[in-house]
């Protein structure tokens, strides 16, 4: 793809809008970013998207975009683009798709954003030139995408990479989406300063830095925190994070064993900040997983970072609406 090809990406989540020019080789050329005003509703948050494109769109007058890529954190309709639900924006059945194409007289997309990190991840990332990968990225939640036969999985209601609401532990702790035992409600971030509050319980961790990090305020307690006095060497920290460790290396065993990659690609805030999570990880699915799954099976980091939802949601505006021409 020739680089004078280029789209808008654009991340919508719910502390933050950004919007960049990618060209046809994955690199952002500029962008723009703006706090999400999610206090006043669907319509300001359109308002702010229509203008965050308009500003990056100011910046290459000379041709015009292929088209716009929209990564929401929530469950999209497959065709319409119609947002049916994202928690942090406190949106349902949002013709978002629609509404923006309005704005702008430009072609959108709306996908997830955890499905247009991993686009990013599988064209321009760790997993280019891959006809199989699973990309998961661990942040606040646990998401990702399947690229299987050099083909993103969809689904048949397009919700294919809820790959954190897989039921891990029957039995173990309560979910925000209801059930129990799911994958992020035991690897993800909020489950990790769940799994702290609760352990810092016990009278024999009640000397643990990750109190005294939150000022003694157990509820302050955040996945960050259990991070950072890990690397301090807290006894509490460390304990925690070893069956963190083992709970994430549980999913991923059995998302290997289901779709046998080539790639398993790794990221989010969590791996972001305890990178050696991965080389351990890698080690208990060679021990556990199907072997003839980890034959030749690569276990690497996300290579984007935080530009892989721009990235990814570009790179797939300027799939689809070039195929359509």
């Amino acid at each position: 793809m020739a680089t004078k090809q280029w789209a808008i990406g654009v991340d919508l989540g719910g502390t933050k809008i950004e919007a960049a020019l990618v060209n046809g080789n994955g690199v952002i050329e500029h962008r723009v970013r703006v706090k999400t005003d999610v206090k006043d509703g669907v319509k300001s948050i359109q308002k702010q998207l229509v203008q965050v494109v308009r500003q990056v769109l100011e910046d290459k007058k000379e041709t015009e975009p292929v088209g716009v890529g929209i990564g929401v954190a929530g469950q999209i309709e497959k065709d319409t683009g119609k947002v049916i639900y994202a928690p942090n924006l406190n949106w349902s059945d949002v013709p978002l798709k629609e509404n923006i194409e309005n704005g702008l007289k430009l072609p959108v997309d709306v996908i997830n954003d955890v499905r247009a990190a991993a686009w990013g991840e599988w064209l321009h990332g760790s997993g280019k030139n891959s006809s199989d990968m699973v990309c998961v990225f661990v942040g606040t939640g646990i998401g990702g995408g399947i690229v299987s036969g050099g083909r993103m999985l969809t689904g048949h209601s397009n919700s294919a990479g809820e790959i954190g609401h897989m039921t891990i532990s029957v039995d173990g702790p309560k979910c925000h989406c209801g059930n129990r035992g799911c994958f992020e409600a035991l690897a993800g971030g909020w489950a990790i300063a769940q799994r702290a509050q609760n352990m810092l319980q016990e009278e024999k961790y009640h000397n643990s830095a990750i109190i005294e990090k939150a000022s003694g305020n157990m509820e302050d307690i955040t996945a960050k925190m259990v991070v950072e006095s890990y690397h301090e060497g807290d006894a509490a920290a460390n304990h925690l994070m070893s069956k963190v460790t083992n709970d994430l290396a549980s999913g991923l065993i059995s998302m290997v064993n289901a779709f046998n990659p080539e790639y398993l690609v790794l990221g989010g805030g969590v791996i972001e900040g305890m990178p050696e999570m991965i080389d351990r990880v890698k080690s208990i699915i060679k021990e556990r997983a199907l072997k003839v799954s980890t034959k030749d099976l690569k276990v690497v980091p996300a290579d984007l970072h935080n530009d892989s939802g721009v990235i990814g949601a570009a790179a797939l505006a300027m799939q689809l609406f070039n195929n359509k021409k």
